[in-house]
This record gives C-alpha cells, sequence and structure tokens, in this order.
C-alpha cells in the first residue's frame, strides 16, 4: 500500500496535487507533468535509498555465469552484478487497464476512470522515455482494445488515445482479459494491471497464475477512491450500484464499521493473492500524488533487480 510517513518515499510538499493535475485536459500531458516532475525531484535527491549506481547491471542471481560477475563493482558495493545484455535492458510491457463502469465513480472531484488512466499514461510515457516497448488491453466485462507493446513514432499517441476512452461497461470481469493477453504475448514481459479489483476474486488466482506460467512479470494496482475505504458520507442517502444500478438506501453511520471491515478484507483478499504469486501489489488511493504510484512501481523493480536508468540520460 502506498502512503504513510516513510523516509524513502517523496517529500510531500513537491509533489503534484492530483486534483491540479486532473484540470490539464491533455492525457499524454498529464503524464509528462508526473514524469517531469519526478525527475525532477529524484535529481533533487528527496528518494532517500532511491540508488541510481547500478545503471547498466542486475543484481547476481543463483544459476547466472559467475563469468559475467563485474568484479569491480563488487570491489566498490559489496554487491554481486551482472552486466546487462542488450536484450535485457529493453522491457516489453502490457497494460491491463479497467475501464468497467465502477471505475466512474469519484469523490474528489475526479473519478477513478480518470485517476486510473493518468496511471497507466504516466507509466506508459516514462517507460517509453526508457526506450521500452508499451502496449494496452483494455476491459470491462469483454475486452476492449488490444495494442501490441511497440516502441515507435506514433504509438504512445494511439495508447494515450485508447485510455482517453470513457469507462463503459456494466461489469468487470477479471478472468477473460488477463486469460486473452496471456494467450496473445508470447514473449516474457511485465503486466500491469490497473483497476479496483471490485469483482467476485474466485477466479482472479487462476487468471493471474496463468500470467506468472508463462514467465511475466506482474505487479497490480488496486486503485480505489477514499469514499469507498471509509464510507465517508454524513447523511442516509440512497446509493446506487454503478454496475448492476441496484439501489439501496444506507444510514453510513451505523453502517460504516462493518462497510469498512468488508472493503479491508475484500483488499486483503487481492493483497494474499498477489504475495502468494510473488505478484506486487499496490493499494493507491486517488487522492495519493501520482509520482508515489511511479516512486512504489520502480522501487519494486529495483527490488527485483530489473530495473535500469538506461533511458534517463534521453528522459523527455
Amino acid at each position: 500500500m502506498i502512503g504513510g510517513a516513510d523516509s524513502s518515499q517523496p517529500r510531500s510538499a513537491a509533489l503534484i496535487d492530483p486534483k491540479a493535475l486532473m484540470g490539464i485536459r491533455d492525457l499524454e500531458l498529464r503524464a509528462r507533468v508526473v514524469v517531469e516532475g519526478f525527475w525532477n525531484g529524484l535529481h533533487r535527491s528527496p528518494y532517500h535509498g532511491f540508488s541510481v549506481e547500478f545503471t547498466e547491471y542486475r543484481q547476481y542471481t543463483p544459476g547466472d555465469d559467475p563469468r559475467y560477475v563485474d568484479w569491480r563493482v563488487f570491489a566498490r558495493s559489496d554487491r554481486y552484478c551482472i552486466k546487462k545484455f542488450q536484450d535485457e535492458t529493453n522491457l516489453r510491457c502490457h497494460l491491463l487497464f479497467d475501464q468497467s463502469r465502477s471505475m466512474s465513480y469519484g469523490s474528489t472531484g475526479y473519478s477513478k476512470a480518470q485517476y486510473a488512466a493518468t496511471l497507466a499514461a504516466t507509466l506508459a510515457y516514462f517507460l517509453h522515455g526508457q526506450g521500452d516497448a508499451t502496449g494496452l488491453l483494455s476491459f470491462d466485462e469483454a475486452v476492449r482494445e488490444y495494442l501490441p507493446a511497440r516502441h515507435r513514432a506514433g504509438h504512445l499517441r494511439q495508447l494515450m488515445l485508447a485510455l482517453e476512452k470513457p469507462a463503459g461497461g456494466r461489469s468487470t470481469n477479471l478472468t477473460d482479459p488477463i486469460g486473452r493477453i496471456a494467450s496473445l504475448v508470447r514473449k516474457r514481459g511485465l503486466m500491469a494491471c490497473i483497476s479496483d479489483f471490485l469483482a467476485p476474486l474466485d477466479r482472479l488466482e487462476s487468471g493471474l497464475l496463468a500470467l506468472t506460467a508463462c514467465g511475466h512479470e506482474v505487479t497490480v494496482f488496486q486503485v480505489l477512491d477514499p469514499a469507498e475505504l471509509t464510507l465517508n458520507f454524513e447523511q442516509a442517502s440512497l446509493f446506487e450500484d454503478m454496475e448492476s444500478a441496484r439501489r439501496v438506501y444506507i444510514d453510513p453511520a451505523p453502517a460504516r464499521s462493518e462497510y469498512v471491515s468488508r472493503i479491508e478484507a475484500h483488499c486483503a483478499a487481492v493483497r494474499s493473492i498477489c504475495e502468494k504469486l510473488g505478484i506486487g501489489h499496490h493499494r493507491v488511493s486517488t487522492a495519493q500524488p501520482l509520482e508515489l504510484a511511479l516512486f512504489e512501481f520502480l522501487k519494486e523493480r529495483m527490488r527485483r533487480g530489473k530495473w535500469s536508468l538506461s533511458g534517463a540520460r534521453n528522459r523527455p
């Protein structure tokens, strides 16, 4: 989960307020603002512990050929590192993006869909600047659009246009889109799934397992509105399920305790599935600055020894 006081995170004073960010109409420009703000913050060094020493190296793992250990790096850092080959430095990432109707909810002046699209666009813009290929599979109850991972002129703009399409599907089907991407993408890469995951989880584990079994690295961003986490409404109201259209009259005060317990249990179940499969899980509130999500994404990849700053010198 992102949040809390953590000296490894950037200082809040340097971060962009999400509400101000969502005031920028162009999605690609929003992504650029986040990425450039992140880089500026990185070079001002508020990201404590975020080392950039191993630009073209990865950590040695059992089974690697010891002939490729760089002993000069070991002498400086007491770490066994292997210089990356060219095919290891270029990443292929697919964004699995939820465009179901539940993503249209928002209590902050913007919706989960807008926030999630900006998060997806930020990841795509960042990776494109690193020279990596990025693709997209958007879904609701079915697959809506698929763009294979590419790094070429015009592709990033095409991806941004796909992300800007409004959420519209009635329900969220997590299993079929995951199975679809597993059958479409044969080369190993990174799968970043962005959704609220407010759907039955009975088949989620088998779907994610299909991706990891194909050798893909998987990371999950569970995007939720603050009101969904706390039920912080004052007056009794008629609530409508955005996917089923079912209406329920609820007095929040007596219902809040049980509601919070249930939503936390649901989020814990998603996190437990991810941990069981070795998948990164990030619960993201739409009130949090986007730089934090990007920071957590990169920090996770550094822990796995799979991130380098190979494109940093030519960043946008």
